[in-house]
């Protein structure tokens, strides 16, 4: 797609300025900040576009609504029908009950039961909720059946022109705010919407701007749809951080986003779990993963935003108190300081003795341990787990389990495997 073509003809100012019309009343004009704490961390004028405080917790519901209030008399008389992970049905589920249709919202099954919850609250009694599918896009292809079964209209997260606008409005909002000039902008990227939207915005209205698309390391679809200047399909994804755990991304926000971004940053699922336990800690900020990229991003990016002026997308907070203990196993992780091993162990009187007192130092700690004793075998596995000061001090364990005879196999970084045994 020619880069004329998007600008002039697929998101243009005057149609984002008629979305941004179509939500008052609706949405939250959610704050511009400056964060001091993120500001003095990276040596730069860093701030938040609060999309947490929005009337839904995220920035979805603008392009949700958006689409919705522009239907046809005749569209608007058929039942609504959505695919999401989460935030996206909160905002379906909103407009549904704001404008009184009937919505039927699908979310994969694993979706947090925060998210299934407010999606509930907010669509009250005008909406019915499937959980269904492993992942986003096997939510999505049950959803389409569904709509095409019964003649409904589909409301999609982020492929559509007016869900683009609805989202664009994200970007007209911060430059109308921002009384200085912005050298860099930090989005998160799942299927593209926001991405799409905002960077058409800014390419118009602030062209200076380096605009920078955040996708999860698990869920790179943008990613790789840029390298390989085509549509990626993943075969398989990380969906830890849900809100951004698309396989593919939309057609027409591939082609925006490919246009227009000057480059797309993966962090590490492990970075962001890092970064929502420093926002809550040093912020009091609750963000959920997805909402978290953007600031996560930073890192990646610390020596060229320095004495900058940047902006980083904040989309979303709906966390789920439940998943804490995930976020902080997999920070930790991350920072190098907890380390999983299955380690052989010969069944005789002492193994375990001098495991603690010759290969661990006094101040390791033994977080899990987990041994089944095989009565007619010389050796039998044991799955440990290590809790270290310093991030070094894993090799040292490593070495002395060497001297001392024990053969192991490091576990970090096999995720799937130790969801099985954490």
């Amino acid at each position: 797609m020619d880069k004329d073509i998007v600008l002039d003809t697929v998101v243009s100012v005057g149609n984002v300025e008629r979305a941004a019309r179509n939500l008052r009343g609706v949405i939250s004009k959610t704050p511009l900040l400056q964060n001091l704490w993120l500001s003095q961390t990276y040596n730069a004028d860093v701030y938040l576009k609060r999309e947490d405080l929005q009337v839904v917790r995220s920035y979805k519901i603008r392009g949700a609504y958006n689409k919705i209030s522009t239907l046809t008399p005749e569209e608007s008389e058929k039942e609504i029908v959505c695919s999401s992970a989460g935030n996206h049905a909160q905002g379906v589920a909103y407009a549904c009950q704001l404008l009184g249709i009937k919505g039927y919202i699908f979310m994969p099954a694993n979706t947090p039961a925060q998210k299934v919850n407010k999606v509930r609250m907010f669509g009250k009694d005008k909406v019915e909720i499937v959980l269904t599918g492993a992942t986003y896009d096997d939510t999505f292809k049950a959803a389409k059946t569904f709509c095409d079964e019964r003649g409904s209209t589909f409301i999609p997260p982020f492929d559509d022109m007016a869900i683009v606008e609805g989202q664009a409005t994200v970007g007209l909002e911060i430059l109308r705010d921002a009384s200085f000039s912005i050298d860099y902008l930090f989005m998160p990227i799942g299927g593209g919407g926001l991405a799409a939207g905002v960077s058409s915005i800014f390419k118009q209205i602030s062209p200076q701007t380096k605009l920078i698309g955040v996708q999860p390391l698990g869920a790179p679809s943008m990613y790789k749809s840029i390298k390989e200047n085509k549509r990626q399909v993943l075969e398989t994804i990380d969906s830890f951080v849900d809100g951004a755990a698309v396989k593919s991304p939309g057609e027409l926000t591939f082609e925006i986003c490919k246009e227009l971004l000057d480059d797309i940053v993966l962090v590490p699922e492990g970075q962001i779990c890092e970064d929502i336990l420093k926002m809550y800690n040093e912020e009091g900020v609750v963000l959920e993963p997805a909402g978290t990229l953007s600031i996560s991003a930073l890192k990646a990016y610390a020596e060229q935003i320095a004495g900058k002026n940047i902006v980083c997308v904040v989309s979303g907070s709906n966390n789920d108190i439940t998943r804490m203990e995930d976020i902080k196993e997999r920070a930790m992780q991350h920072q190098g300081l907890k380390h999983y091993f299955m380690v052989t162990f010969s069944q005789k009187p002492g193994a375990l003795r001098t495991f603690v007192n010759k290969v661990l130092h006094p101040d390791d700690d033994i977080i899990h341990f987990q041994y089944i004793k095989k009565n007619n075998k010389e050796k039998g596995p044991v799955f440990i787990g290590v809790e270290v000061k310093q991030p070094h001090d894993v090799e040292a364990i490593k070495a002395r389990m060497s001297e001392e005879g024990f053969t192991y196999e490091y576990l970090n970084g096999k995720q799937d495997f130790l969801n099985l045994l954490v």
